[in-house]
């Protein structure tokens, strides 16, 4: 019996030495992030990545940074780079957690971006799937302001290539807005960003 005990705890002990490690290891990247340092961040999130084999949120943040910066970069060899390595990471998190919000959010981004680094030849091929992608997200999570963001955020650029009214898909982001407000992350590094770049999208629509 008093063998068993011993056992039990020490994998209850490991468990928590793992968490402990992970939480470290995340609360570390995202400072490194948010100070804008991005290669560092990458290696971190990267190291992170190859011990939680069943965590999504590291490669999710591997792909967000990549696909971040592809969609500010102005070389297209460099920018092609970005999405494919965005696209790596994004794998590993269709995998683990296909039908996450969050995770269909930022493929939706993925190829988004690839739309805009080709868009004679992304933009019939990929439109379509976004779209679906995002309509996916929205029937999930509907009140997810990252969901409703993103979602009004293409549509936009879509009625503006076709001459259609933007009114709409604006008043959806500014209710995104609202939703940052009230949106609770599921723990504190699980995705949070997005109010500033719907802040701008508001003020863009005007």
């Amino acid at each position: 019996m008093t063998k068993l005990i011993t056992i039990i705890a020490m994998f209850v002990a490991s468990i928590v030495s793992a968490q402990t490690q992970f939480d470290q290891g995340m609360k570390k990247a995202l400072q490194t992030w948010k100070n804008g340092n991005s290669k560092e961040v990458l290696v971190q999130f990267e190291k992170i990545a190859s011990v939680e084999k069943t965590n999504w949120l590291p490669n999710y943040y591997i792909a967000l940074i990549n696909t971040t910066q592809a969609f500010g970069e102005q070389d297209k060899t460099k920018m092609l780079s970005l999405i494919e390595s965005a696209q790596k990471a994004q794998d590993f998190c269709n995998d683990l957690a296909m039908d996450n919000p969050e995770v269909l959010v930022m493929q939706a981004m993925i190829h988004t971006a690839s739309i805009v680094y080709d868009p004679m030849t992304n933009g019939q091929k990929l439109s379509g799937d976004v779209m679906y992608i995002l309509n996916k997200a929205y029937k999930i999570a509907p009140e997810n302001p990252r969901v409703v963001f993103q979602k009004a955020s293409f549509e936009i650029g879509m009625a503006q290539y076709f001459g259609q009214d933007t009114k709409p898909m604006c008043a959806q982001i500014e209710k995104s807005i609202e939703l940052f407000a009230t949106f609770k992350p599921e723990t504190a590094f699980h995705p949070s960003w997005g109010l500033d770049r719907a802040q701008e999208a508001v003020k863009a629509c005007k």
